[in-house]
């Protein structure tokens, strides 16, 4: 990864969309305040600014790019530069987000930049889709849930068969049309 390049520039941070803001508006309508957020793959800092501002819940960030934890950081986000969950601990966070990386690319493609890293799913989508729901469990406290983002482009029941394989069950709580996909926020929780 070090040989991406470091743009200081907007155009190098994932900005807010159409799908941010159905996951911030997801989480934000269905917490009190008292939790703990983790925003996975922050990006510009956008859902876990605009949950905690709505709910004024602890949120914290994390992102691989240096320029989206520094744009987070702008933001007024506490952010950790780490991939995907691995700089927590155990059982850390009752709210985990994420707006993974969706767009089905080539495995074969090299990523010259963070943005390209940043929208590439790989050849189904679920580059990092999979391994976030392998490990989720991991990082949540007691009673803690799981906000996924997840497109039409992705397979949303090949997401929810791997959420379940990993012991977590769950709805879709929102969701919105374009005329190339259907996104979808999936509320996850524990089976057990």
């Amino acid at each position: 990864m070090s040989d991406l390049r470091e743009r200081a520039d907007d155009e190098q941070v994932y900005q807010p969309a159409e799908d941010s803001d159905l996951l911030a508006r997801a989480v934000a309508e269905r917490l009190d305040g008292d939790e703990r957020l983790l925003d996975v793959g922050t990006g510009s800092g956008y859902v876990a600014a605009t949950v905690a501002d709505e709910t004024g819940c602890d949120a914290v960030g994390v992102d691989l790019s240096p320029l989206a934890v520094r744009a987070a950081r702008e933001r007024g986000v506490p952010v950790v530069r780490g991939d995907l969950l691995a700089p927590f601990r155990d059982g850390a966070f009752d709210v985990v987000a994420f707006n993974p990386p969706y767009l089905p690319t080539d495995p074969d493609a090299e990523w010259d930049d963070w943005m390209e890293h940043a929208l590439s799913g790989g050849a189904d989508g679920r580059r990092l889709v999979d391994p976030f729901l392998d490990d989720v469990r991991r990082v949540l406290a007691p009673g803690g849930r799981v906000f996924l983002l997840v497109s039409s482009l992705t397979d949303i029941e090949a997401v929810r068969e791997r959420a379940r394989a990993n012991g977590l069950r769950g709805d879709v709580v929102a969701e919105a049309s374009f005329p190339f996909e259907r996104l979808v926020v999936l509320d996850l929780r524990p089976r057990d």
